[in-house]
Parts: structure tokens; sequence; C-alpha cells
């Protein structure tokens, strides 16, 4: 029996290492600009909706973002079905291939997710009751000091500009980093000799 529960625990931990590492290298792909159309598309979708939000409700921008989608698909729907009349074909519906594509969630997926949702849960719950509680001073004191900063981060900053700023800094650090790799690396080196330096 405890074979078994040892043998299902690891089997978890590959699928949702899996999981991890497939996620991370479809992220990868996108701040790294390896394919350059599909980041700008996501990069600038994200900049669109962050930006429609800090001028927008979340219902304004969800609203026109569904309203916006209808109207192409409409547009597309009655200029085919115009076309097929005109060329009196019979291709059937535009979207043939979109809707019979199955997209529902299978109940492993569903299981996998909700088990590494989970764990990453848990473990956040674990840390926080770690730093409330106090069982270690030092860390707990560090996120007292990262919590007084933030609240002048957010007298300066509403959360959307973060989530701007965010947005920015994820796709363009990583490929000005790529490509200035070894400048960076020394200067970072540089800093932090000195600062070793300044502390002892």
């Amino acid at each position: 029996m405890e074979e078994q529960n040892n043998t299902a625990q690891i089997t978890e931990q590959n699928s949702s290492n899996d999981l991890h590492n497939s996620a991370f290298s479809v992220v990868e792909e996108l701040v790294y600009w390896r394919d350059v159309r599909r980041s700008a598309l996501v990069f600038g979708g994200s900049m669109l909706v962050l930006l429609s939000l800090a001028t927008f409700s979340f219902i304004s921008v969800l609203s026109y973002l569904l309203l916006a989608v209808l109207c192409i698909t409409i547009t597309f729907r009655v200029y085919k079905s115009v076309i097929q009349a005109l060329q009196k074909s019979d291709e059937g519906h535009p979207f043939k291939v979109l809707l019979d594509k199955n997209i529902s969630i299978t109940p492993e997926t569903a299981h996998r997710y909700t088990d590494l949702l989970l764990l990453n849960l848990n473990r956040a719950l674990i840390q926080t009751r770690r730093l409330l509680l106090v069982e270690d001073v030092v860390d707990s004191l560090k996120l007292a000091g990262l919590m007084w900063v933030l609240t002048y981060v957010g007298a300066v900053f509403n959360g959307v500009t973060l989530l701007i700023l965010a947005d920015i800094v994820f796709f363009c650090t990583p490929l000005v980093y790529e490509k200035n790799k070894t400048q960076i690396d020394r200067y970072v080196e540089l800093v932090r000799t000195q600062l070793e330096e300044k502390l002892e």
C-alpha cells in the first residue's frame, strides 16, 4: 500500500513537472521573441487590455472585447455566406473546423491542474503562516520592510499602472539581457563585488 502511495506521488510530481516545463517553454518563447509575430500579438494584446483597464471598468473592457470579436465573426460569416450565394457553392459554415474542435476539459487535465494549483496554494499558505507568525525573525522583518516600501509604491502607482510596467519589463528585459548578456553580467558582478566589499 505504501509503495502504491509513493508511486502515485512520484507520478503526480512528474506530471506536474512536465506541465510546469511545457508552460515554462511556451512563456520562454514569448518573452525571448522566438516567434516575433506571436510575441508581438501577445504583448500588444496585453498592453491594449491593461491600458483599457486603466481607463475603463473591467466590465466595459470585457464587453468591448467580446463585442469586437462578435463584429469580426459576424462580418466574416455574412461575407462568406454572400460569396457562397454568388458562386453557388456549398462550402458550409466558415467556422466549421473550430465548431467541430473538442474544447472540453478532460477530467485528467482538470485533476492535473487542480493538483498543481492545490500544491502551489498549500506552499503559499505555509509560507504565509511562517512569515506572519514569525517563525524566522529575519524573514518576517524582510517581509515587513517590503510591505513598508510597497505602501509608498501604492501611494504613487495604482495596480493597473504596476501591471502595465510589469508587462513592459516582462517582454523587454529578457530580450535586452539576451542581446547584451556579457556586458550586463560584467556590471552585475562588479556591483556585487563592491557591495560585498562595503558590507564586510
